[in-house]
């Protein structure tokens, strides 16, 4: 299943896609207001009932897509876990899990502008595949770790490196509207194996990354075993897994993301997250 979390006509909701129809899941499980309300009532049974014999509420291309999880208790990125990009940023290959927190207020959904900041210009891309907790847990070892994923979505983790690079990681993470997920989440029973998913990002047609999680230095399980034995993982906590090689800073000239940009990220069995650029205060 695709579950999206959504606007429509004023109306705030949560459904499943279907083909090119949307099927209002809110309306149908009334019980459950939220995507996020859903996963933590281990819903995903009830929805494949509603969803079976339903026709859709609405066409797909009608809805404003939100961020899968609008309102995830935490969102837990990784960084240096890819080996390219670790070697391409001049580091050494970490012997642990290196990672930091995004505010939920950084998110957007899928078509909704990315912001370069008023403060800086230096804004990159990453592309990166999403996991999206359903299962709550603390100590979750890491053969057991799949046990706790509702599904995967696409990350987009924008960058603003030079507040990055000479101020902190964390406030270059956490710009407002540099946090693109989406456009769905795609239940784990379809990705059979995200340990080997093509991950790619274009600029305004051209291909810039190309990567695929079987390059991770910490795999799925690894990551939430480790995240896991510092704080527990709730229903739609989102965990950002890193991104392969190819990004703008390192490149000569760099690339950065400019207003008037189109920037699409893909990950493979999930679809395209695709976002505009945008200058600040210029967001339409």
């Amino acid at each position: 299943m695709k579950l999206v979390s959504y606007t429509h006509k004023g109306r705030s909701s949560w459904g499943a896609a279907a083909g090119t129809g949307l099927v209002d899941m809110g309306k149908r499980l009334p019980d459950l207001p939220s995507l996020r309300s859903a996963l933590a009532a281990n819903a995903q049974g009830r929805i494949a009932a509603a969803l079976k014999g339903a026709t859709a509420d609405l066409p797909l291309s009608e809805a404003r897509l939100l961020p899968p999880i609008p309102d995830p208790e935490k969102v837990i990125c990784f960084g240096n876990n890819y080996r390219e990009h670790v070697l391409e940023a001049g580091g050494k290959i970490p012997e642990h899990p290196s990672l930091f927190v995004r505010l939920a207020n950084t998110l957007v959904g899928h078509e909704a502008p990315i912001i370069v900041p008023r403060v800086s210009s230096d804004l990159d891309y990453e592309t990166e595949l999403a996991l999206v907790i359903g299962k709550p847990g603390r100590h979750i070892p890491a053969a057991k770790a799949f046990d706790h994923i509702a599904g995967y979505t696409c990350f987009h983790d924008a960058s603003v490196r030079d507040f990055q690079l000479l101020h902190s990681l964390d406030a270059g993470k956490n710009f407002i509207g540099t946090g693109p997920c989406g456009p769905w989440i795609v239940t784990r029973d379809e990705i059979p194996n995200p340990g080997n998913l093509t991950l790619r990002t274009r600029l305004n047609g051209t291909l810039l990354q190309n990567g695929n999680t079987s390059e991770l230095i910490f795999d799925i399980p690894a990551m939430i075993a480790y995240i896991s034995s510092f704080t527990p993982l709730a229903p739609g906590d989102i965990i950002a897994t890193g991104t392969p090689s190819g990004v703008g800073f390192t490149r000569k000239p760099p690339i950065w993301l400019k207003p008037g940009d189109v920037v699409e990220i893909e990950v493979e069995g999930i679809g395209i997250l695709r976002n505009p650029v945008r200058a600040e205060g210029d967001e339409g």
